[in-house]
């Protein structure tokens, strides 16, 4: 099996840049493209076709939950882990479709084991 494909869809470019250098700590994880909102991802997605989306749930233009909807229903085998700062949106994002909701700041083995888990079903 080969590297778990990522991407990283947040709105702030600093948090892209440490989600991108945590997520390289893991040899099987490989981060395939990064987008700063939600109409972006689901362009970015549709070309590189992940395994995951690391996907913030408050962002311009779409918000993460939007294009968390969008992307269960275009791709269902991609899983969606929605990480933010937001943690009354965990109900909203796991009703979108969400496979997993970490609040940022979570210890970066939990993120590891979130993203590299295998896809239900």
């Amino acid at each position: 099996m080969g590297k778990t494909r990522v991407v990283i869809v947040d709105d702030v470019a600093h948090v892209r840049e440490g989600l991108r250098d945590a997520l390289q700590l893991d040899q099987e994880i490989e981060v395939v493209g990064e987008a700063a909102d939600g109409q972006s991802a689901l362009n970015l997605v549709s070309e590189s076709q992940p395994d995951v989306v690391l996907m913030d749930a408050r962002m311009p233009l779409m918000d993460g939950i939007q294009a968390t909807t969008a992307i269960k229903h275009r791709w269902p085998r991609i899983r969606v882990v929605v990480l933010t700062i937001h943690s009354q949106c965990r109900q909203e994002a796991l009703a979108a479709g969400a496979d997993e909701f970490l609040i940022k700041g979570c210890p970066v083995q939990e993120l590891l084991t979130a993203v590299s888990s295998p896809a239900a079903g």
